[in-house]
């Protein structure tokens, strides 16, 4: 007995292949094992959250990008800073480098050209003693140089142009020795070439520093290049 088929008789290989003779259109037959592409995508889903991994959406949040970019300081407007003393630039470490920021200094109205340089260093050196702002410190701001150390004008035989630390140079670190000399050469305590002359207590030898940008990029790995001076 014949079964009849709602949609007529069920297609067989061959009857296919006749149908494609008749068209003209070949005749494909299906590979065995052949997986639709499209079939496979949930398929993977399933075995992916099978094994206990959650799905993940493109793209991934990682978390919100950083608020304040390094080294970068929006600062006081520089007027504001002269009205209060007189604006000067100290350098503190950022970033394993040397950059400037904006300070500013009292010194007295008429002090003499020598007595003013070294007023000028000891409110340098305080600065750069003293612990970054808040924003400085938010923005990666650090220093080296430590509190209570002092700074004297030259003694006797020495050129006029000597600072006398009361800490050698050679016991402070190459960081924090970087930062005094770029501070003192971008001032009115530097000479006119903008070299510094730096020694320790009388009677220590004086040598002349410079500030140079290989010093500015990596203190902690280049020392102020110096010379020794003479007659010292």
């Amino acid at each position: 007995m014949t079964t009849a088929h709602p949609t007529g008789p069920r297609a067989t290989p061959s009857s296919r292949a006749a149908d494609s003779t008749r068209t003209g259109r070949p005749f494909r037959r299906p590979r065995p094992g052949r997986v639709r592409p499209w079939l496979a995508v949930p398929l993977l889903a399933v075995l992916v959250s099978g094994c206990g991994i959650r799905s993940t959406q493109v793209p991934t949040d990682f978390g919100p990008a950083p608020s304040r970019v390094p080294c970068a300081l929006s600062g006081p407007d520089i007027s504001t800073q002269s009205s209060h003393g007189v604006p000067v630039q100290v350098f503190l470490l950022c970033s394993a480098q040397l950059v400037t920021v904006d300070r500013s200094v009292r010194i007295a109205d008429g002090t003499a050209e020598a007595a003013r340089r070294i007023l000028v260093a000891q409110a340098l050196l305080d600065e750069l003693a003293e612990a970054p702002s808040t924003p400085e410190e938010q923005a990666g701001y650090t220093t080296d140089v430590r509190g209570g150390m002092t700074v004297s004008g030259p003694h006797d035989g020495d050129p006029e142009d000597t600072l006398r630390l009361s800490t050698s140079p050679e016991d402070l670190t190459s960081t924090s020795l970087a930062q005094i000399v770029c501070t003192f050469s971008d001032s009115a305590a530097a000479q006119d070439d903008g070299s510094v002359v730096l020694g320790g207590p009388a009677p220590a030898p004086l040598r002349s520093y410079e500030c140079t940008p290989e010093v500015r990029a990596a203190p902690g790995d280049e020392s102020p290049a110096s010379t020794a001076v003479r007659g010292s």
